[in-house]
């Protein structure tokens, strides 16, 4: 895995020797001596992850990442601390200024490696949601962070922990109480379905359970579609490195030694419940999107451009099977008089409960889209045009015979509709010349008087 590497230190054998290691491993390296340089580095969008020395001159470490922190165009990078200072506090305070992990010189190879890729990968699945979020709406990175942090401060979060020894998740379990609600599971069978059953925030895990391995439940949890974005938090033994190693390889979150330390544990924890819940809005937000793009805002019903992307496939498949298809084009009468005189709020109020109609009389099956202005088609697969010049006359009745309420209910007004149907009826066919005779079905209704259901056969 590539990805691009920014290394501050204001000695240079020190920034040398780990550009050196992370070369030999194919990332890009890019070196910075002083807090200020690094800063403007990273505000230019030039890196995946920092390796961030805490002892510089004029502006330390711990500073360095709270300002990171603090600026929208970057709080979302992952900053790893890398220092000679190997207490708990030291640790507390990074950690509490946002870093996301720290690494004690002289750094170990493996650990340093597999730490980076672990970071690489989450700093690129937070870039493509934060790309897909900003795509097609008014919405900014720093509104989200700062929704996901009001999200974070005011509801506690729910934390799963799996843990066997009572010595163990006691302290645990009474560490976080205070800021979460927690959730213990004693028996490691059990996990699987709890974190599948419930929404959690994070999940903290014992490498030392007695009667499963705990790096085996790490990876079911990682690959049940419900549970695959849960982070992961491990809890060490002091001797168990390369199990540590092993999980951030497979994509566990974080992790914790013992003997733990509350002020740590805490601030780990904090940190990926705020990740958490700031990559779930961006998902909520690329799924928003994803819907803006499709669906008509004003009826709720899918657009133009989706009935241009699955009127093929529709097509396609009906020809396959040799089974029926048919279209109708729906053409609400006389709107422009609705909206000269009542006006366009009235004239959205007709719009809204025409598709109301309209969908209240087709099936689930059918596709029902507002295909512009007050124009709509319904696409109805396994329907033959015997069938499809009922619904149409189902559809007309339905607008003709109950006046609309509008205006809060100040207006009854009489609304009528003209309606084209079409079906399939040659291997050859197309969409486009589907909706043409749906299309000249309507025209010939129009000028018949409107108020009538029109079959134009090919």
């Amino acid at each position: 895995m590539s990805g691009r590497i920014l290394v501050v230190d204001d000695i240079e054998a020190n920034v040398r020797l780990l550009e050196a290691r992370l070369m030999a491993e194919y990332f890009q390296v890019l070196t910075a001596y002083n807090g200020r340089d690094a800063l403007e580095i990273c505000a230019n969008g030039e890196c995946d992850v920092v390796l961030l020395d805490v002892m510089m001159p004029e502006m330390d470490g711990f500073e360095v990442c709270r300002r990171l922190k603090a600026d929208p165009r970057t709080m979302h990078l992952p900053v790893v601390m890398v220092t000679a200072l190997d207490q708990v506090e030291d640790r507390v305070q990074g950690l509490n200024a946002g870093a996301d992990d720290f690494l004690t010189k002289p750094v170990n190879d493996l650990a340093l490696v597999t730490r980076v890729k672990s970071l690489v990968r989450l700093k690129m699945l937070t870039d493509e949601l934060r790309l897909r979020a900003t795509t097609g709406q008014e919405i900014s990175v720093q509104e989200l962070m700062a929704q996901s942090l009001r999200n974070a401060e005011s509801e506690k979060a729910k934390i799963l922990v799996v843990d066997d020894k009572p010595s163990s998740y006691e302290r645990i379990v009474k560490y976080l109480s205070a800021e979460n609600r927690i959730t213990l599971v004693s028996d490691p069978r059990e996990a699987l379905l709890k974190a599948a059953d419930n929404d959690f925030d994070a999940a903290i895990i014992s490498l030392s359970l007695a009667d499963m391995d705990a790096l085996r439940l790490c990876a079911q949890l990682k690959s049940l579609e419900k549970t695959r974005m849960l982070p992961l938090l491990i809890v060490s033994e002091i001797d168990q490195e390369q199990k540590v190693i092993q999980a951030l390889d497979m994509g566990i979150n974080d992790y914790v030694r013992r003997p733990v330390d509350r002020n740590e544990i805490l601030a780990r924890v904090r940190t990926q419940v705020r990740r958490k819940r700031f990559n779930l809005l961006l998902r909520d937000s690329v799924q928003q999107t994803i819907e803006m793009a499709v669906t008509d805002s004003l009826t709720g019903l899918n657009n133009r451009r989706y009935l241009d992307s699955h009127l093929p496939g529709m097509i396609e498949k009906a020809q396959e099977r040799n089974s029926p298809l048919s279209l109708i084009i729906c053409d609400i009468d006389h709107f422009k008089q609705v909206n000269d005189n009542h006006g366009h709020d009235v004239g959205d109020e007709v719009i809204a409960e025409f598709a109301r109609r309209i969908k209240k009389n087709v099936r689930n099956i059918d596709l029902a889209c507002r295909f512009g202005g007050e124009e709509f088609v319904v696409a109805m697969p396994e329907t033959d045009i015997k069938t499809a010049r009922i619904v149409a006359e189902r559809i007309r009745n339905e607008i003709s015979m109950h006046p609309f309420v509008v205006d809060q209910g100040g207006k009854q007004l009489a609304v009528t509709v003209s309606l084209g149907v079409a079906s399939l009826e040659a291997p050859d066919d197309t969409p486009e010349s589907l909706l043409k005779r749906a299309d000249n079905g309507l025209y010939q209704a129009k000028r018949g008087g409107r108020n009538m259901v029109v079959y134009e056969a090919a």
